[in-house]
């Protein structure tokens, strides 16, 4: 069936493209499972000791592993079929979730089994996260990359939305099922990733390069020396640094709006929400002229929608706040990751993808500890706005620090070797041959 034909029609484009839609299916699927037993972990680990330290130590054991093993992951992406690594890191949450249903069957009244499985949580995610990002690029035509990539960002924010309140619902009947239920979306990511028929999932990316340190870092010297990489990572890096108040959410929720638990939620649900609309609009028009120069305006609109938020003390204001910072930081996300996916060559897409993986992961663990830190020295709205401001000063500052990134015009025409400081040895190279379609 081809890409216009029949059922599949209604379809954004890249969902047409039958190795795309199953490596779609495959992170919703994962994406939901882990946020399902996420919102769980946190339930039974805090009513073990009703303590927020066991909280802590939970997020701190599953971040841990991630800059430890990112850039070897990375290196794993870029030396064995991209495909099997994902499987394998399917295979190692399907054995958590295994592991949670026995702890819960048993009573989950220790603290040790649930940290330790947050620790096997996060080495899943470092040795899948690498090889998952790197595969869209080769799935579907240079023209559709950019729609791809929205609906990449997509099914995380779905999930999210989606993931803690099916968890939550499911708690109810039983509390072990949210674990089985999660395992079972575990093996149907698996299935899916497995069916995948590309050639660029099942072979090697890299075949001329030994496993030694100089290989596993390439990926970081090739970022350091792309401007147009390194100056869109980074700006993504300082604004959810500074910018990012959604870990004061419950302070906000509580002290300043007086809305409650239920608010709560409201206030934590509003950025995906805000991102999914995004995403859909840019599934439908992926393809934008002055990509450069809409990312710092999305930048600086997303420091401003922080000042309003910090600002305010209406609870509808806040969450239309909240909306447009979600909503501008897919547009920001889209535009980061499709830089990517275009200006490197598939031989290092692993190993750069783990780059920005640490990058990100770093603005979202430390911006939640600056903005409680900032909060504790100024006060929570004191500290919000003045990091809502100090992102809008960046986004005016950025395009001098990088005038490559503030020239780019459509994404489409990066290509590899493109936009470096020194000549290039890498020749500029396709995207893969067009997939296999429905």
């Amino acid at each position: 069936m081809t890409t216009e034909s029949g059922k599949w029609r209604h379809l954004p484009p890249a969902l047409r493209h039958r190795d795309f839609a199953l490596l779609w299916v495959t992170l919703l699927a994962m994406g939901l499972g882990s946020q399902m037993a996420g919102v769980i972990v946190g339930w039974q680990v805090y009513d073990i000791h009703q303590s927020a330290f066991d909280l802590g130590l939970i997020g701190l054991a599953e971040f841990v592993p991630l800059p430890l093993l990112a850039l070897p992951a990375g290196h794993l992406a870029d030396r064995f079929p991209r495909q099997f690594v994902i499987a394998g890191a399917l295979l190692l949450n399907m054995a958590v979730m295994a592991v949670l249903v026995v702890v819960t069957l048993a009573g989950a009244t220790s603290l040790w089994p649930f940290v330790a499985l947050a620790a096997a949580t996060g080495v899943a995610s470092a040795i899948g996260s690498p090889a998952a990002r790197a595969l869209p690029p080769t799935l579907v035509p240079t023209e559709l990359l950019p729609g791809a990539m929205a609906l990449r960002s997509m099914a995380t924010q779905i999930a999210t939305v989606a993931g803690p309140a099916l968890g939550g619902f499911i708690f109810y009947a039983r509390p072990e099922l949210p674990y089985a239920v999660a395992g079972g979306l575990m093996v149907l990511a698996f299935a899916c990733v497995l069916g995948l028929h590309s050639q660029s999932a099942r072979t090697r990316a890299e075949s001329d390069e030994s496993a030694n340190w100089k290989s596993v870092l390439a990926g970081v010297g090739f970022v350091r020396h792309t401007p147009v990489l390194l100056g869109a990572i980074t700006l993504d890096l300082f604004a959810v640094l500074f910018g990012g108040a959604i870990a004061l959410a419950p302070l906000f929720a509580r002290s300043i709006l007086h809305v409650g638990t239920g608010g709560l939620g409201l206030l934590r649900a509003a950025p995906a929400l805000g991102a999914i609309v995004a995403g859909v609009m840019l599934t439908r028009r992926p393809s934008m002229r002055r990509a450069g120069r809409t990312l710092f305006l999305v930048v600086g609109t997303f420091g401003v929608s922080m000042i309003v938020f910090g600002l305010s003390h209406s609870f509808p204001l806040s969450l239309a706040a909240l909306a447009v910072s979600g909503f501008v930081d897919m547009v920001s996300m889209n535009i980061r990751s499709t830089t990517a996916a275009f200006a490197t060559p598939n031989k290092l897409r692993g190993r750069v993808n783990a780059v920005e993986m640490v990058f990100i992961s770093a603005s979202n663990q430390l911006g939640a500890f600056e903005s409680g830190s900032a909060a504790a020295l100024l006060g929570a709205a004191p500290a919000v706005v003045a990091g809502g401001a100090l992102t809008v000063v960046l986004a005016a500052l950025w395009p001098r620090l990088f005038p490559a990134l503030a020239h780019i015009d459509r994404l489409e025409e990066l290509r590899p070797g493109r936009g470096r400081t020194q000549p290039s040895p890498l020749p500029p190279e396709p995207l893969g041959p067009p997939p296999e379609t429905w």
